[in-house]
């Protein structure tokens, strides 16, 4: 095949450096940009902190009289706290003798009372969250803390430990009593039997929290009615309930109930109270997962009668270029640590072009959203209305790829709450006059029906359907039944409860 060189022209796109930073930091949520620029700060010598100096600086200079002023007063005030503190150390210490016996404490010859140190009381002094935070503890991990303190032989112990590693999440136990028999290995000559696991199985059901390591929620339920005190009322109806007819209870048929146990629906009302009280999940209420908070990024609020939106500069990062690693580059000089100079200051001015366009970008799509759903501000849920990213793009004069990046974790602090961007966009539904009703406003309504209902005779689907028609909002039975389900809200037989 013969060589030859030809020329050809074309077009095609190109990501440069520069535009695939700018991207990479438009989708970063806020904690993950605080760490990007934490990433930057420590590879790049020509990027630091702008903390503000000169502004302080100048605001010194201008209340340099008023600051002298208050520092001569404080100087007077400290040279006489000064001199009582020295009297008052000179008095003590004539009190206290050269030499003290071996055998004796301090406290038998100074008297702590009037200078010891004590704590500060709850609230006072300190930081709530600097003393109660900390790693959080799984369930496994709290059950075997207090197996740790139980008195158990070595077999019991083992047992024990096979229990708590066959507890799940929930606190229920997921073997069988020959399961764990099964699974212990022990020797054949110590003749473990099914009641010597059955009574440390009894002896973990009471750790905390109380019904942990339960079967099923009827036992869970019990063992927690008879940890209470014994002269609790209505505890020996409610453990008849949980015990004989906890399938009644869980669909719900109160009159055969009534029936069974000959309460009235008054009594049956107060031992249901007493059986809500109890926690049928245990397990739940120790949890390894650590707690994710929410930083917003921007803040909304109403000002003049107009609704108004702020970056949050708390989570904005000021940053700026070192002036005098800056000054050091030198333009006609070509030597490594010159061009090594040149290169990171370069990048950082990329880098603060990014970070100034993510933030303005931000800022237009939020003031966007907030100009659109203005009446969900005014009114709430049921007056948002129905918005799609490509109606931010054209907006904007974006793509919607660019929106779909600025709307992903990122949250907005409002009067109503702290919502995720996303949460403005929701797809439409026809309306009877021709017009469109978003699907956040109709699970609003459908949250409003569910509340109003009557508690003896919940709405069903099809009935809350018909509501909506009523309202001229066309929406079918299984759309009710899927935007339910995304509200956590329980089918109508569920529900159900006395009046």
């Amino acid at each position: 095949m013969k060589q030859s060189i030809q020329l050809k022209l074309g077009q095609h796109l190109t990501m440069t450096p520069q535009l695939q930073q700018a991207i990479r930091l438009l989708q970063l949520s806020t904690l993950e940009l605080q760490l990007e620029v934490q990433g930057v700060l420590d590879s790049n010598l020509m990027l630091e902190r702008d903390e503000g100096e000169s502004q302080l600086e100048t605001d010194s200079a201008i209340d340099s009289t008023q600051e002298q002023r208050d520092k001569n007063e404080i100087q007077a005030s400290n040279e006489q706290a000064v001199d009582a503190s020295e009297s008052e150390v000179s008095s003590t210490t004539d009190t206290i003798p050269e030499d003290l016996p071996g055998d004796t404490n301090w406290e038998d010859t100074y008297d702590m009372g009037a200078t010891s140190y004590s704590a500060p009381a709850d609230g006072e002094g300190r930081d709530f969250f600097e003393t109660h935070g900390g790693e959080s503890q799984s369930l496994q991990e709290h059950l075997k803390w207090q197996l740790d303190l139980t008195p158990f032989s070595d077999i019991d112990r083992s047992i024990a430990d096979t229990i708590i590693d066959s507890v799940n999440d929930d606190g229920y136990l997921n073997a069988s009593l020959q399961e764990l028999h099964e699974s212990l290995g022990l020797a054949p000559e110590l003749e473990i039997g099914i009641e010597e696991i059955q009574a440390v199985l009894h002896r973990i059901q009471h750790f905390d929290p109380v019904g942990v390591a339960a079967r099923d929620p009827s036992e869970c339920l019990a063992i927690q009615l008879q940890a209470l005190a014994p002269d609790t009322p209505w505890r020996r109806q409610a453990l008849q309930l949980v015990q004989e007819h906890v399938n009644l209870l869980g669909n719900r048929d109160y009159n055969q109930i009534i029936r069974r146990m000959k309460l009235s629906e008054s009594e049956l009302k107060e031992v249901l109270n007493l059986v809500q009280s109890l926690n049928p999940r245990p397990g739940s209420q120790i949890t390894s997962a650590t707690p994710q908070y929410v930083v917003p990024d921007v803040f909304v609020f109403k000002n003049k009668g107009k609704w108004q939106v702020d970056l949050n500069i708390e989570t904005a990062p000021r940053l700026r270029i070192n002036s005098h690693y800056a000054s050091l580059v030198k333009r006609a000089d070509n030597s490594e640590d010159n061009t090594y100079l040149r290169n990171h200051l370069q990048e950082a001015r990329w880098f603060l072009k990014s970070l100034q366009s993510r933030h303005e970008t931000l800022l237009k799509v939020a003031r966007c959203i907030v100009d659109r759903q203005r009446n969900f501000f005014e009114y709430g849920d049921e007056a948002m209305k129905p918005l799609v990213l490509r109606d931010i793009a054209e907006t904007v004069e974006m793509h919607e790829s660019t929106i779909s990046r600025v709307t992903t974790q990122k949250y907005m602090h409002t009067p109503r709450g702290i919502y995720e961007f996303k949460y403005f966009f929701s797809s439409h539904v026809g309306t009877a006059d021709g017009g469109e009703c978003s699907a956040t406003a109709i699970r609003a309504i459908i949250k409003k029906l569910v509340a109003a209902e009557t508690p003896n005779k919940p709405l069903s689907d099809s009935k809350i359907a018909n509501l909506l028609a009523e309202q001229g909002i066309k929406v079918a039975r299984r759309t009710i039944a899927k935007y339910r389900e995304a509200m956590a809200i329980p089918p109508s037989n569920e529900r159900k409860r006395l009046a």
